[in-house]
């Protein structure tokens, strides 16, 4: 028995979904970078779905560029992150337009 490919579309929307109500509504940005993963992982169950039913091995590379992607973009954020709590003592996306001074 096969999971339809209709499933794993709507459950990537889903999470989708979550991940950008977690960017717009949350002010820590720790949460807002946890839903950005959220959103790309979202995109990749997607690729991999269409690339299933497809039967294309194109997606499968792709979404190895996403991963590598997204691993560079944790890294870098947390970095931010790291430089933003050392600068202000505190992590919200509000505080960031203070360091334009």
């Amino acid at each position: 028995m096969s999971v339809p490919p209709g499933h794993f579309m709507a459950l990537s929307a889903i999470l989708f979904s979550i991940g950008v109500l977690g960017v717009l509504l949350r002010r820590n940005v720790i949460i807002v970078l946890m839903s950005v993963e959220l959103m790309l992982n979202a995109v990749n169950l997607t690729w991999i779905a269409a690339g299933r039913a497809l039967g294309d091995i194109d997606s499968h590379i792709f979404v190895f560029f996403s991963l590598t992607v997204a691993a560079a973009e944790v890294a870098v954020g947390l970095a931010l992150v790291v430089a933003i709590y050392r600068s202000l003592g505190r992590t919200d996306v509000d505080d960031i337009s203070m360091l334009n001074g």
